[in-house]
């Protein structure tokens, strides 16, 4: 992602998760008093509980409508049918459906859906279980095309009713299709922070409140709001001194003592890097490329060790940022900035050396670590992520964990994002992360820091979610709703980028300059003033059950 210059800024698991990736990632399941402990992998031994015309080839055989008649029927798409729901004026319209007996434990309803409108005007959950869930439908106005999306209960009553809802004003409308009841949980393992700018924001002045006012630490209110993985960025020799090894101990320090797990984001660099810069270190220029795979086994190993040795050893690494073409130019670009052709194909190996020299130091470390690594640019095609994918799997790099950028206004639509996770867990075996994330809640400039934002404009925004506070609280949780209900049931989660970043004088994007000032501010999960917006909220697990 490109963050160094604000014109070109370029990231629920459930099966076959390794240990280590248990171990580093998995947030652990806590149910309320009185409810029986239960997992996903071990729930029930009854087969999934059956739904009655789920497919909605039978019109409305089955299942219970209430509201306007005419806001509930059934259409067709190339011969399939399925149930739409569209408001003919401001109201709710429900479809319900009582389920058989079910096992006490976790259940998952899932659909298709598509659905535009006014702001989580639809929904599908599980009701009158014990503990109920429900999940808003994303908006699909970007292109249209389908989602897969799920909600789950706890269910200590026996059985559940299954509901679909539309509630809003005229025009709401959303299609569902394939609705499915099966035994397990979709869990949403990361609900992540990344707070790489929060130490210079602090001392550069800038404080945090919550929304009643009240001042508080900004870590510790991201933990509270659910959060449980803070992303911590760390460069070599950087310019201003922050994003060092000692800032990111300091850090980590924090996120360790609010709870919550801490993810290494290497950069290998002395600055930013994205796909369209990734520069070497100013230290490391000349070296050959054994010797830079020398120095990044070194500044790994180091940074790693003075984690663990602070006591707060890091959870999970990436070995490089966004690094599609490549990383450490030129020694290991492997394309030319975007185009997806090799031409280059010679440095490939050079990139495998450099990426197995920074896996192998983090399991050095502690064999515990999740090594991840992270590619952005998901509309460029899935063919340009199994491209790269398939060239460093086929020269032995080890990794664990798939590591995305996803910004809804550039990388394509939710249901890219899906696909992108489904088809890239499948191929290679592996979970799923989004590591980048965000959005606007506005479209103004901080009169502290007028710096033009990247994201500043109408046209920039993704159909459905307008640049609002709460239009920026509805897209963060229709992302990781997303990720989470991705088929295959590996993807782990969304981590939000630089939440805390808020405008202050003297931290700008350039750690060599500071008149430069931040292009971001807008995206922040806190406002103007400090203090938290709706999205803060959006990392609460979700129902009521703590995971």
């Amino acid at each position: 992602m490109k963050k160094h210059t604000p014109e070109t800024h370029q990231t629920r698991n459930r099966k076959r998760r390794s240990a280590m990736v248990a171990a580093s990632l998995l947030a652990v399941v806590s149910l309320p008093a009185g409810l029986a402990p239960a997992v996903a992998e071990t729930l029930g031994t009854q087969a999934a509980g059956a739904v009655v015309n789920g497919d909605f080839s039978q019109g409305l055989n089955g299942w219970k409508a209430t509201g306007d008649p005419a806001s509930t029927t059934t259409t067709a798409e190339a011969g399939n049918a399925q149930l739409m729901q569209r408001l003919g004026a401001e109201g709710t319209v429900n479809l319900r459906q009582k389920t058989g007996t079910l096992a006490a434990g976790w259940w998952t309803v899932s659909a298709r859906v598509k659905a535009e409108g006014t702001l989580g005007a639809s929904r599908i959950g599980l009701k009158n279980c014990g503990v109920d869930g429900e999940t808003v439908l994303p908006s699909t106005a970007q292109d249209g095309a389908w989602l897969q999306i799920s909600a789950d209960a706890f269910v200590t009553k026996a059985s559940c009713e299954i509901v679909i809802e539309t509630r809003g004003t005229a025009g709401d409308w959303a299609i569902v299709d394939d609705v499915t009841l099966t035994p397990g949980s979709v869990q949403r393992a990361v609900r992540g922070a990344d707070l790489s700018n929060l130490a210079k924001n602090e001392d550069k002045g800038a404080v945090y409140f919550d929304a009643n006012g009240r001042q508080v630490d900004a870590v510790q209110a991201f933990a509270d709001a659910g959060a449980n993985l803070v992303r911590l960025k760390v460069w070599v020799d950087p310019a201003d001194g922050y994003n060092t090894t000692n800032e990111v101990v300091d850090t980590a320090k924090r996120a360790k003592a609010a709870g919550m797990k801490v993810l290494v984001d290497f950069h290998y660099s002395d600055r930013w890097t994205d796909p369209g810069a990734q520069g070497m270190p100013a230290a490391w220029v000349g070296l050959s490329p054994q010797g830079v795979a020398d120095a990044v086994y070194a500044h790994t190993f180091e940074v790693l060790t003075a984690l663990k040795d602070a006591g707060v050893a890091a959870d999970s690494v990436q070995v490089g940022n966004e690094i599609n073409p490549g990383m450490l130019w030129p020694l290991g670009q492997t394309w030319d900035v975007f185009p997806q052709d090799d031409v280059k194909g010679a440095q490939w190996d050079n990139l495998a050396l450099f990426l197995s020299a920074g896996s192998r130091a983090a399991k050095d470390v502690s064999a515990q670590t999740d090594v991840i690594l992270h590619l952005t640019n998901i509309n460029n095609g899935i063919g340009g992520l199994t491209w790269w994918f398939d060239e460093v799997t086929k020269r032995g790099v080890q990794f664990d964990t798939i590591g995305l950028s996803y910004y809804g206004y550039w990388h394509g639509s939710m249901a890219d994002l899906q696909h992108a996770i489904t088809t890239l867990s499948a191929r290679y075996d592996r979970d799923v992360i989004v590591v980048e994330n965000s959005y606007p809640f506005t479209l103004e400039d901080d009169p502290v820091d007028p710096w033009e934002n990247v994201i500043r404009s109408q046209s920039q925004l993704v159909p459905g979610y307008p640049a609002t506070p709460a239009g920026q609280a509805a897209n963060f949780r229709a992302v990781q709703d997303v990720v989470a209900s991705a088929p295959g049931g590996r993807g782990l989660g969304v981590v939000s980028w630089e939440p805390a970043w808020t405008a202050v004088p003297g931290n700008g994007w350039d750690p060599a300059d500071p008149t430069t000032g931040n292009a971001w501010e807008n995206q922040a999960m806190l406002g103007f003033d400090g203090r938290a917006l709706p999205a803060l909220q959006e990392y609460a697990p979700d129902p009521a059950v703590k995971r």
